[in-house]
């Protein structure tokens, strides 16, 4: 068999333990913060149906979608047909002779698939988290990457802005407890709409929202060189950069964007929900939500309200995002269940408490023991108390083979093993243990009594 080097795909990775430790901190976090506001756990297949995906993240997100070749591609009396399906693939073109099948992109459009394939057997309001890996064939850099985690919470079958309210608050929350000061950006679509009308219909939507997305990385005037190549014309611009530069406070935003669309009744509808939120009842947002008209998302399925998550003091794009989506189910044929969602980018918010230093000492875990093997009787009583501390939840593991101390304490040592339990021959006929404290040198002898009480 021939040698491979061993590698993994670009813009993937492999976790060590202290890294797992660390994400799963953020993990059970963040799900925790779900179930106190009453979120139900899903989880839904690593691949979709092509068609359930195509079509549906914009025409950027649609070329980032990793699409599965069909098994029985080999099959000898299909070649001519293979082989004029891939000249089609080849085209841009997507065809069920070659593809049928491509890994989920995001968790928001499997999941409403899974609303319209359940929604006769669905309790709504219905509230579900979902935390599972994602991939997009994006170019890998920092804080970006082709296989990555998503964790949502959506709430579909309700209209209710007071969901959106709830949302913030679980951003808030979150990001309080891991100890990240954050921004938490807010818009709305309606309001992207409204500006489509003043620059002459809602066929503009699409060209202005995928360019305005693209400001934070390219900068204005990259943004209406692409305007202007998606042929809207001078004075288009000119109402889409005046919307642009609106700044201020949140109230001086407002009466801005008030005197813009004063005529333009998408806008006051768009202008009334980002009120609604701004004024709901927070217990845990201080003078974090701010207003952003250049916050577009680039996704076509948002219909309302839009959120974007800033991380202060670090070099970093958004760790979360969302918005409402009012027919996202419609897509599947089952139309009228509104929805609203957020998502937490758990890769980048790794990389900005890494960058900070905010994970906490005590999630280190791991084994706090080790057993040293000294011989069969000693192993035998080594074993017995091991069991014993583990029965109290006390992480212990014993050295496999009967070797030299020195080489027992260096695996000690790379392991970062707190204590070390030895039992020689002496121990053994004396019925006690010798506990060591790796860290500080100190020793001490204990009965086995004392040892299964002691304060680890």
């Amino acid at each position: 068999m021939a040698k491979t080097k061993a590698s993994i795909p670009q813009g993937t990775r492999d976790f060590s333990a202290e890294v797992v430790r660390k994400r799963n901190y953020i993990f059970n976090t963040i799900k925790n913060v779900f179930e106190l506001y009453g979120f139900a756990p899903l989880e839904t297949p690593a691949m979709e149906n092509l068609e359930t995906l195509m079509g549906k993240y914009g025409e950027e997100g649609d070329k980032l979608i990793f699409k599965i070749l069909n098994n029985g591609l080999d099959n000898a009396a299909k070649q001519e047909q293979i082989k004029n399906d891939f000249e089609k693939v080849l085209a841009g073109k997507n065809t069920s002779g070659i593809t049928e099948r491509a890994l989920r992109y995001d968790l928001t459009i499997p999941f409403a698939r899974y609303v319209a394939m359940n929604h006769g057997q669905l309790t709504f309001p219905f509230k579900r988290y979902q935390i599972q890996p994602v991939w997009r064939a994006d170019r890998p850099q920092r804080g970006r990457y082709r296989e990555f985690y998503q964790c949502d919470a959506d709430v579909v079958g309700s209209k209710s802005l007071l969901n959106e309210v709830e949302l913030v608050n679980i951003y808030a929350t979150v990001f309080n407890k891991l100890g990240i000061d954050v921004e938490i950006k807010i818009n709305s679509r309606k309001i992207l709409a409204a500006l489509a009308e003043l620059c002459g219909g809602s066929d503009k939507m699409v060209d202005i929202t995928v360019a305005i997305d693209k400001l934070d990385k390219i900068g204005i005037d990259k943004v209406k060189e692409e305007l202007t190549q998606r042929g809207l014309q001078q004075n288009q611009i000119t109402n889409i950069e005046q919307y642009l530069q609106i700044g201020g406070t949140n109230e001086e935003k407002l009466v801005a964007i008030k005197t813009l669309f004063a005529n333009v009744e998408t806008g006051k509808q768009g202008i009334e929900e980002i009120e609604y939120v701004l004024n709901g009842q927070w217990s845990t947002v201080n003078g974090q939500l701010a207003i952003d008209f250049t916050l577009a998302r680039g996704l076509n399925y948002y219909t309302g309200i839009i959120f974007e998550i800033k991380a202060q003091g670090v070099q970093m794009g958004s760790i979360g995002g969302g918005g409402r989506y009012d027919d996202l189910t419609g897509l599947f044929g089952v139309p009228d269940i509104p929805g609203v969602g957020i998502s937490f980018g758990v890769d980048r918010i790794y990389d900005v408490m890494e960058e900070l230093k905010l994970f906490p000492e005590a999630i280190s875990g791991g084994t706090k023991i080790l057993f040293f093997n000294l011989g069969e009787a000693e192993r035998k009583a080594a074993f017995t108390l091991m069991q014993q501390l583990r029965n109290k939840n006390i992480a212990c593991e014993i050295y496999p083979e009967q070797t030299k101390f020195d080489k027992q304490f260096k695996y000690a040592d790379k392991k970062q093993i707190r204590y070390a339990l030895i039992i020689g021959s002496k121990e053994l006929a004396e019925n006690n243990c010798v506990l060591k404290n790796l860290q500080s040198g100190e020793q001490t002898i204990l009965s086995h009594n004392e040892l299964l009480t002691y304060p680890f």
